[in-house]
């Protein structure tokens, strides 16, 4: 008898783009989002490559969907340009990070994603520091990633990838909070797994946004 049982998505991919990392581009276990989509024919030497996702949504503000999800694995593959136009083929394909709300924006999409990863789950992070060093960038999370490891290496850039576990720390007998969360060596007062976090602007800079690149 055939098995109908729907697979368990455990996997979120929260700006999956062209889905270009995947083995497999439409893994039956993993969520992909993005903030937009779009047609084949948006890149002049790409003519099949198209954006997708079977959720639109904007990580700074999870759609409804996916909050009431828990993840067991989260790939968050960020813009690495700052920009306020979507012009030349990286920026249309990859998207682009506001220049006056990056900071913000990758703050509240750390911590919206962190709601949604259940205790030992893992958030792989992926940035190159073309435009912004990697330190200023770890900056902004609560936690620090376990370990990293280099991608692709340039004279003007290199891509690393990062990985992040919630650690739950275990209560006091004699206290009767609930358990925090690792931050690597420090540990924090993070809030429970569905606490709610602030709204925000879109993160990825949409092709109706006018203005040069910063």
């Amino acid at each position: 008898m055939e098995d109908k049982t729907e697979p368990e998505k455990c996997i979120l991919d929260a700006c999956c783009s062209g889905r270009e990392m995947w083995y497999n581009k439409h893994h039956p276990n993993c969520i992909y989002m993005d903030i937009r989509e779009e047609e084949k024919g948006i890149l002049k030497f790409r003519p099949n490559f198209e954006i997708k996702p079977d959720i639109v949504g904007d990580f700074t503000n999870l759609p409804k969907e996916i909050k009431e999800r828990n993840f067991k694995l989260i790939v968050w593959d960020v813009p690495h340009f700052k920009a306020r136009k979507l012009t030349g083929e990286m920026l249309k394909k990859y998207g682009g990070l506001h220049p006056e709300t990056w900071q913000s924006d990758l703050k509240k999409g750390f911590n919206e994603l962190w709601s949604v990863l259940e205790d030992y789950g893992i958030l792989i992070f992926k940035f190159s520091d073309y435009h912004i060093k990697f330190n200023k960038m770890m900056s902004l999370f609560p936690h620090k990633p376990l370990f990293y490891n280099y991608g692709n290496t340039s004279n003007k850039s290199t891509t690393k990838w990062f990985c992040f576990m919630k650690i739950p720390i275990a209560k006091s007998k004699t206290q009767g909070a609930s358990p925090s969360f690792n931050k690597g060596l420090e540990v924090s007062a993070t809030p429970s797994p569905k606490s709610p976090t602030a709204t925000s602007p879109n993160t990825n800079i949409t092709k109706d946004e006018v203005s040069k690149n910063d």
